[in-house]
């Protein structure tokens, strides 16, 4: 049945600004990934967007105040840099205040946790937030019922493999981390893109000087963004998968 104006108004205030309804449901194309990247190196600021823009490559952020050296501006983006992220076109993700393991959190807890980052976002005029990326890659079903009532659509897990929208939940999507060792796997994941199945990146710094087990190298970093240019792949940011929910 059609929504009429008032309930087609209700829907798009639902979703908020950071999720519009799409006009109808778009085929997944071969050749699509989602990059996503945590925990607000100051990296991100620096290198990654501005390398992102030269390439005409979405992207989502997910961000915290990763404890104990966000105050360390060399080490963590300012709120100041992450709002400039939203500006120049990204998304900006939940990534908790604190960056807690939603499994070893009350409801209450969590709940505070979520909404502590929303509103230091919101204050600077980053859009409402959809999406979410669980601290560590844990994750229940709790945790997922409070992101559902908060309004998210999507959240991303760890799991190191390929992301079937079809038949994967969209509360725990599957994605691959970049480590200094791992360049096949990376390069593999994006040739799996295809045939309905989405290549979804977990960045970290690049390179992240705290938390060198998951650290890109500049030139590696480059080099995936130089295959997929070259192979005319399509990046985009996790809010933009809703264009190929069913509507």
């Amino acid at each position: 049945m059609a929504l009429t104006i008032s309930r087609r108004a209700m829907l798009v205030g639902t979703l908020g600004e950071g999720l519009r309804a799409p006009a109808q449901q778009k085929r997944v194309p071969d050749r699509l990934v989602v990059l996503t990247f945590d925990d607000g190196p100051v990296s991100h600021a620096t290198y990654v967007a501005p390398l992102l823009k030269k390439y005409g490559f979405g992207a989502t952020f997910f961000v915290c105040e990763f404890p104990p050296h966000f105050d360390d501006k060399t080490l963590y983006m300012s709120w100041e840099q992450i709002a400039s992220l939203h500006k120049m076109g990204f998304e900006v993700g939940n990534h908790t205040i604190s960056h807690r393991n939603v499994t070893r959190q009350t409801r209450a807890r969590f709940l505070a946790d979520l909404q502590a980052l929303e509103e230091k976002a919101y204050a600077l005029g980053v859009a409402k937030m959809v999406s979410f990326a669980y601290p560590g890659y844990a994750n229940n079903s709790a945790a997922v019922e409070v992101l559902k009532e908060r309004g998210y659509k999507f959240a991303r897990a760890g799991l190191d493999r390929i992301y079937n929208l079809a038949t994967d939940d969209r509360y725990i999507i599957p994605s691959l981390t970049t480590r200094t060792d791992n360049r096949d796997k990376v390069i593999d994941l994006f040739r799996s893109a295809e045939n309905g199945r989405i290549a979804v990146l977990t960045v970290h710094g690049v390179p992240d000087k705290e938390h060198p087990w998951v650290t890109t190298p500049p030139e590696l970093f480059e080099e995936y963004l130089n295959f997929l240019q070259e192979n005319r792949y399509k990046a985009i940011a996790m809010r933009d998968l809703a264009n190929y929910l069913p509507v």
